[in-house]
């Protein structure tokens, strides 16, 4: 059985920093490009950073994010991190990791065959 956990979210100031985590299990992650994503109220879930499969692999950011926002993995620890540096009060939402096979746009919902529960993250201005 395939476990995405996210940790890490919680309250944080405009302006400040959050680190979240996903522990996958059930997998081979190492295998699976790996994403998040989120979801704040009333909205739909967008893309905000994906890693491809190998340690140090290529990343890819939603232009909201780029610059403040860094992905990266340790596939020895099967976990994928985001740092989150210069929140906005725009960028509360809850936060979802994902795994997709690879071959799919690492961008969309649709190529992500699992995810976690989120974490919800909340910036306060």
């Amino acid at each position: 059985q395939v476990q995405l956990v996210e940790s890490g979210g919680g309250l944080v100031q405009a302006g400040g920093s959050l680190s979240l985590s996903c522990a996958a299990s059930g997998l081979t992650f190492s295998t699976y490009n790996m994403g998040w994503f989120r979801q704040g109220p009333g909205k739909e879930r967008e893309f905000v950073a994906a890693i491809i499969t190998w340690s140090g692999g290529s990343t890819y950011y939603a232009d909201s994010v780029k610059g403040r926002f860094t992905i990266s993995r340790e596939n020895a620890k099967n976990t994928v991190y985001l740092q989150m540096n210069s929140l906005k009060s725009e960028d509360a939402a809850v936060y979802y990791c994902a795994a997709a096979p690879l071959g799919r746009a690492v961008s969309r919902t649709r190529s992500y065959d699992y995810w976690g529960q989120g974490t919800q993250v909340t910036v306060s201005s």
